[in-house]
């Protein structure tokens, strides 16, 4: 679905162009040594925006010289206090994320809508299934996907009707099949950019699977322009679990793809160790868009590791090193990680 280009520092969502990955830190925002080692972690892996809370006036103020130190565009989150908002603006944040039901009055409000309108700095407008309204859930009888639609397009509104439309919207729930409904019903009543996610998907593996169906569900249809997979774990996670997610439905190009077959009673190798050390190689290399499999028997192994630009074929203690079909080498089990990592950097260098 078609929505506006919203700029966020040097990065832009919406209007078609690629969905961008977020993530949140989770240091305390006012160590600015702390917070800009995790931000150059999530830089590292593959983030393109950061959130940061501002809870306090020293964390909003802190905003300035964290971003003096990091390379992608600093959203703040803000609650309840509009000082904060403003005082974040004011510090150079590339955006900030409120939910105006929680800001108070209309002219505290107004009063952050006029920082950002001057600094023409977007507003995230967030709403997710904890914060609706009481008079929205007695009128839909709990939280639904019509409700969370009504609260969101009622808060944008009031920024709307303050003559102010630089906005991004999300609709968050925990229940995966909520939000698909609530993202397809908001994608056909505004052109205001969606920050997509599943909120409190929980922890790292319950977590990547209700996210990687959520996200899918609603990416797969066009809808969407930037997307967080919330997961009670290393924001990293959270990053590389986006990156496959965009990677897997084809919005994403770049880095090493893996294919690595189950284990079952055939296999003769430690393939899910040599998987599991393979993919941390493979993450040194995301400047190459290439397939690598890692395959543990003679079924279909060899077959698979062919069909890939690279790959490992396990038998009983030793494996082949196998390039475009070819079989480049057979070697110990213990010599395949050095091997490929060789091979890496071959083909790195002569792609360079």
């Amino acid at each position: 679905m078609k929505t506006k280009e919203v700029r966020i520092g040097d990065r832009v969502i919406g209007g078609g162009n690629p969905v961008l990955i977020q993530s949140m830190t989770n240091t305390k925002t006012e160590d600015v040594s702390a917070t800009v080692a995790q931000i150059h972690e999530l830089e590292k892996a593959g983030c393109d925006i950061i959130r940061c809370t501002a809870p306090t006036m020293e964390a909003a103020r802190a905003i300035a010289e964290i971003k003096k130190q990091i390379h992608i565009p600093l959203v703040a989150d803000i609650h309840f206090d509009y000082r904060l908002a403003i005082a974040s603006i004011e510090n150079g944040a590339d955006k900030i994320r409120i939910n105006p039901g929680n800001i108070g009055a209309k002219e505290r409000v107004k009063a952050v809508v006029d920082c950002a309108k001057e600094r023409n700095i977007p507003i995230r407008v967030g709403v997710n299934s904890g914060s609706l309204e009481k008079d929205l859930l007695e009128k839909y009888g709990g939280v639904t996907a019509e409700a969370l639609v009504e609260s969101a397009l009622k808060e944008a509104a009031v920024i709307e009707d303050m003559g102010y439309d630089n906005l991004v919207i999300s609709i968050k729930s925990s229940d995966v099949m909520t939000a698909v409904k609530a993202h397809e019903l908001i994608s056909k009543k505004t052109d205001h950019p969606l920050h997509v996610g599943i909120t409190e998907a929980g922890t790292l593996r319950r977590g990547l699977i209700k996210s990687s169906i959520g996200l899918g569900l609603i990416l797969s249809q066009g809808i969407g322009d930037t997307i967080r997979v919330s997961l009670t774990a290393d924001p990293v996670e959270e990053v590389y679990a986006a990156r496959e997610i965009l990677k897997t439905l084809g919005l994403r190009k770049g880095g090493i793809e893996i294919v690595s077959c189950p284990t079952c009673g055939r296999t003769q190798i430690d393939l899910i160790g040599l998987a599991e050390q393979a993919e941390s190689i493979a993450s040194e290399f995301d400047d190459l868009d290439i397939k690598l499999a890692v395959m543990g028997c003679v079924v279909n192994g060899p077959g698979e590791a062919k069909e890939a630009d690279l790959g490992i074929a396990g038998g009983d203690g030793v494996g082949l090193l196998i390039r475009h079909g070819e079989i480049v080498k057979k070697l110990p089990e213990d010599e395949l990680l050095p091997a490929l990592r060789e091979e890496l950097e071959r083909i790195r260098a002569e792609k360079a």
